[in-house]
């Protein structure tokens, strides 16, 4: 049994309204971070494919276009991979698995695009202090003068609030 191609526009308005909306009462900005991500892809999408966005079908995306779209975020967009990345790479996965969900004959296209992997990257160097140095930051200020810290910043310093180059500061 052939199945008709089915233009993605139509399940692009379903996602972002239906269920980002409707089903999941997403918040404002979780909503249009989503549009945006599918907002770079068609247009990436169809210029690599010299079609009109709106003649797009769902079987014209499959991983290989996907992999090809987060290169091009990372590389020509400069996007980082936690924050930016990662993030459109979810989008799509959502879209994937509402349009799974809903027509069985896109269930293994579904499956292909949501097995492509969130990039992992290394964690921050040093996400806290240790004792020695906790002690070091509460005994330096200068408590004679008006520049010292008061307990709450002293207790919310980051480490990359620290300017250790020429002369120490925070």
């Amino acid at each position: 049994m052939k199945f008709e191609k089915q233009r993605i526009g139509i399940w692009v308005k379903r996602f972002l309204m239906e269920h980002l909306i409707g089903e999941r009462n997403l918040a404002r900005n979780k909503q249009a971070s989503y549009r945006d991500a599918l907002a770079l892809l068609l247009p990436f999408t169809a210029k690599r494919l010299k079609k009109a966005v709106d003649h797009i079908c769902i079987e014209d995306i499959p991983a290989d276009v996907i992999h090809d779209f987060l290169q091009y975020l990372e590389k020509k967009r400069n996007c980082t991979i936690i924050i930016t990345r990662n993030q459109r790479l979810a989008a799509i996965h959502s879209l994937c698995r509402f349009i799974g969900e809903r027509s069985s004959e896109h269930v293994v296209w579904c499956s292909e695009l949501r097995d492509i992997p969130l990039k992992k990257t290394s964690n921050a160097a040093m996400n806290y202090l240790e004792k020695s140095e906790m002690n070091a930051l509460i005994n330096a200020p200068n408590r004679r003068t008006a520049q010292g810290a008061r307990v709450d910043e002293a207790a919310h310093v980051m480490v990359g609030d620290l300017d250790l180059r020429s002369s120490p500061l925070v």
